[in-house]
């Protein structure tokens, strides 16, 4: 009697007469939660319905990081677990008590036989706990909306270079094996292209860290402006950078090259600021598969080679490998 006095109160039950209330409560089944307890978690098949009696319930789903984020509460007369019911669908968040709780539980298999056994009853309960989940799937899909693009802006961030915003060292890794075994299996060329700013200590001591930071996101626009999307772009340190070009043998990438070194040779930023220097020049090296050479770590170092070629025979030039 206790039991269907508690239904009554319940949003789902609430149109539901005294008889009506006990044929569901012969489905249920009583549940006592310590604090902490889990009761279902994400990812998990599920198989059963919840309905809060005392206590709260927390629900939480996994971040990209691996952290738990808390999206609801479920309190006295609150119903959590259906879409798993309805979906057969695996659990969506990992529900847990916050603090000692009473919960009832309606098993799949019992909710499918009370639909069957009570049509007339099941229609009542279905209509009202449909309209409950629409707002709740309404309020769950604006956040999680949030949360696919707080993953995707914590993705970009991982793997791009906070100042010019193009990739960091840690995606180029990456980048490197990726397009070297894609160009390797399709028989096409792959350049890479070492590029070094010309006395760039002496730029952040004559003038300041401020305009150096300036002069790399100058150069950078360069980059942006003459190459491809397909091209990948990496900040690898301080004023070191590698370009990756997919489809492009020595010669082009020698003349895209010169076209960077030329273009970064013309900016005007550093004429308008006291100082000895007054330009921004690159020292670029380049090494291509399969002209210079036919594995990647060979390929990286004759890249490097020449760049280090081009610093050694006065600076502000191209030297192909």
């Amino acid at each position: 009697m206790r039991t269907s006095s508690f239904l009554k109160r319940i949003n789902i039950f609430s149109d539901l007469d005294s008889k009506e209330l006990a044929i569901i409560a012969h489905y249920l089944n009583p549940l006592k939660a310590v604090r902490d307890t889990v009761l279902c978690k994400e990812g998990d098949k599920g198989d059963e319905l919840f309905i809060v009696r005392k206590g709260t319930i927390a629900s939480a789903i996994k971040l990209p990081d691996g952290n738990q984020k808390q999206i609801a509460q479920f309190k006295g007369g609150n119903f959590f677990g259906e879409m798993a019911i309805f979906e057969n669908a695996p659990r969506s968040a990992t529900c847990f008590a916050l603090e000692k709780s009473e919960l009832f539980t309606m098993h799949k298999n019992d909710f499918y036989k009370a639909l069957e056994d009570h049509p007339e009853i099941a229609i009542s309960i279905m209509y009202k706990m449909l309209s409950i989940i629409s707002q709740r799937l309404r309020n769950t899909g604006k956040f999680l909306s949030e949360m696919v693009r707080w993953g995707n802006e914590a993705s970009r961030r991982a793997i791009t270079d906070s100042l010019t915003g193009v990739y960091n060292r840690r995606y180029l890794d990456t980048a490197l094996h990726d397009q070297f075994n894609a160009c390797l299996s399709q028989d096409r060329p792959l350049a890479i292209m070492m590029i070094d700013l010309d006395y760039f200590r002496e730029i952040n001591e004559q003038y300041s860290n401020e305009v150096g930071n300036k002069a790399l996101c100058e150069v950078t626009k360069v980059f942006k402006e003459l190459l491809s999307k397909k091209d990948v772009i990496a900040r690898y340190g301080g004023d070191e950078f590698t370009i990756l070009l997919p489809n492009k043998n020595l010669k082009q990438a020698a003349l895209l090259a010169e076209d960077i070194r030329s273009k970064v040779e013309a900016l005007t930023m550093l004429k308008s600021v006291k100082g000895d220097l007054k330009q921004i020049t690159l020292s670029i090296g380049i090494a291509c598969f399969p002209e210079s050479a036919k594995d990647l770590t060979a390929i990286k170092e004759m890249a490097d080679k020449a760049l280090y070629a081009a610093k050694e025979q006065g600076r502000n030039r191209v030297i192909s490998a």
